[in-house]
């Protein structure tokens, strides 16, 4: 079983039900899980909100924030994730947002993401920021591994 079915089958086990905001992965995050057989049973959906505009008018992330850091940011992909939940009706959210290259953009280097996790468990929302080499794509591929590596993590406890 590949980790990606390990991680759906455990989202239905737990009958939770899980929602994605993307940015750089473009929607590349939803099709990893929507690749299980299966996956229809918790996956209720995703964003790709790779404007900054939708970020705030879409998902609820604070556009004063936007303004001041640009959407390469911690609380960025916090508010991502628990936007992703909310607007979904999704008892787990995910996000991702970043530069994947093959320049800088918004002040921050390529491969320079943060990607984050809302959901049941303490805290309710967790983020980490990543430090990714690599080409464009290979940036967007260990955005995607990341993510879903934080939400496999934090269902385990």
């Amino acid at each position: 079983m590949s980790p990606t079915e390990s991680l759906v089958a455990t989202l239905v086990e737990r009958g939770l039900t899980v929602a994605t905001a993307e940015s750089l992965t473009g929607g590349l995050v939803c099709a990893a899980l929507t690749s299980v057989a299966g996956s229809s049973r918790t996956v209720r959906g995703g964003v790709v909100s790779y404007a900054t505009d939708l970020k705030a008018d879409l998902l609820g992330v604070d556009p004063d924030r936007l303004h001041e850091v640009g959407p390469v940011d911690a609380r960025v992909a916090e508010e991502m994730a628990l936007g992703a939940a909310r607007l979904l009706g999704a008892d787990v959210g995910l996000a991702t947002t970043g530069v994947a290259g093959p320049g800088p953009a918004d002040g921050m280097p390529a491969g320079t993401v943060f990607v984050a996790a809302a959901g049941p468990w303490p805290g309710g929302v967790r983020s980490r920021r990543l430090a990714l080499s690599g080409d464009r794509a290979e940036v967007r591929q260990a955005s995607v591994d990341a993510v879903l590596d934080l939400l496999d993590e934090l269902l385990r406890g």
